[in-house]
């Protein structure tokens, strides 16, 4: 397809056909049905996902976790991994991959990320915190984090061992950093998060 006018948004949809459209519009599948992106993200959003991303990546660097930042697809798959299979393709603003495997296939990733940071626009909060909240919870991403930018915080779930999210504490703010069991030894700052916002 050509145009995303040429879309029925009633379907159900595929990574197939996700694949194939030829678009510049930004999409994700969720359950088979398409739910489009917010527009072009802010300029305090794209610093912090650059902050986010760029303390990890010089964090990871010789490590076998690696750091990935949207637009990048993550496929969300539990045993049925063929294109025209899969239904739930998302663009998560950052995520770490551990499990490179997951990434023999170069067009995306297949399977959950061990963690997945979602940055809130004025748009998309009910998506963030309720749909993909438990999209990620059903296919196991190990930690979710909701960053607010208007209140600089960030409130990290973590997937206990019945599969469910749940959060330590209150959230994390200013002054405060982020620590993970899936990343040894990283202390993301809570400041360096929110470093040079306009």
């Amino acid at each position: 397809m050509e145009s995303i006018d040429d879309l029925d948004f009633s379907k159900t949809y595929s990574y197939a056909d996700y694949y194939s459209w030829k678009f510049e519009e930004r999409l994700e599948l969720i359950k088979g049905k398409i739910f489009k992106m917010s527009p072009a993200p802010s300029g305090n959003h794209q610093i912090i996902s650059l902050n986010i991303s760029g303390e990890l990546y010089n964090f990871l660097k010789g490590k076998p976790c690696k750091v990935f930042s949207a637009p990048f697809d993550v496929r969300l798959v539990s045993t049925e991994t063929s294109d025209k299979k899969v239904k739930n393709v998302v663009q998560p603003d950052v995520c770490v991959i551990c499990d490179l495997t997951k990434m023999a296939d170069p067009r995306s990733c297949l399977g959950a990320p061990e963690i997945v940071v979602e940055i809130l626009s004025p748009g998309n909060n009910k998506k963030e915190l309720k749909i993909k909240y438990d999209l990620y919870e059903e296919f196991g991403v190990k930690e979710y984090w909701i960053v607010y930018p208007d209140e600089q915080s960030m409130i990290r779930y973590i997937l206990n061992e019945n599969g469910k999210f749940v959060t330590e504490g209150s959230a994390l703010t200013l002054g405060d950093s982020v620590t993970t069991p899936i990343l040894p030894g990283l202390a993301l700052a809570l400041d360096d998060v929110f470093r040079d916002l306009l």
